[in-house]
């Protein structure tokens, strides 16, 4: 485990929400402009915990949402399956997002949990990361329509890139567009939604970044 906190959500459609952080530690990928540099090695994870008492902390907040996030959350396979379903038994949570890498194939676990309340933010590497070699496109057929499809734009590669694969590869989830502030600022990356006609992508900007320090944890 990294940390379990609770703030508004920062980002997706239910961004503002008040909004319950369980970030687990690892991840298979390193990208250049990752933010959570801590939640994998060479650092070291915070401390550990059971799935019952990971639900029990939980329990302890009043927000009804809660996002499932990482490094990488569903890097342990049925293990990330059952904390998941472990989660889907506090009756007061009305929404699950699990925030994906997109380099995990999502087949087992929408396979396995259907509930209406679990939703996946799968964030699609491009090439600005230097992880877009990892990606699984076969992802993109899986996503359904209250999921969501995450891009992190980084430069005017990556802009036509994402909308290349939105193009081309069909998905009922909902296409995000996140710029990297230092290298593509959000200005101008509305500029280039309008003038492609993007009217399918959705902005996603990080509030948290915007309400505190972007270096802020816990936040």
């Amino acid at each position: 485990m990294v940390e379990i906190f609770e703030t508004v959500e920062g980002e997706g459609t239910r961004a503002g929400f008040p909004t319950v952080f369980v970030r687990l530690f690892g991840c298979n990928l390193r990208c250049t402009w990752c933010d959570t540099k801590y939640s994998y090695p060479p650092e070291e994870a915070e401390f550990v915990m059971t799935m019952g008492e990971i639900v029990e902390q939980v329990k302890g907040f009043r927000s009804t949402h809660v996002c499932l996030t990482g490094g990488e959350p569903l890097l342990y396979g049925d293990k990330s399956a059952a904390l998941i379903e472990a989660l889907l038994g506090i009756d007061r949570l009305t929404d699950i997002h699990v925030e994906t890498n997109g380099a995990i194939d999502l087949t087992l676990f929408l396979e396995r949990i259907h509930s209406p309340k679990v939703r996946y933010v799968m964030d699609y590497k491009l090439p600005d990361s230097g992880e877009s070699d990892k990606m699984l496109l076969s992802n993109f057929g899986k996503l359904r329509g209250q999921d969501e499809l995450k891009f992190v734009i980084g430069s005017l590669e990556d802009f036509h890139e994402a909308r290349r694969l939105l193009e081309q590869v069909p998905t009922k989830a909902l296409p995000l567009f996140s710029p990297v502030w230092e290298t593509m600022p959000p200005a101008r990356l509305v500029e280039l939604m309008l003038e492609h006609g993007l009217s399918q992508v959705k902005l996603n900007m990080q509030l948290h970044k915007i309400i505190w320090n972007p270096a802020a944890r816990g936040v």
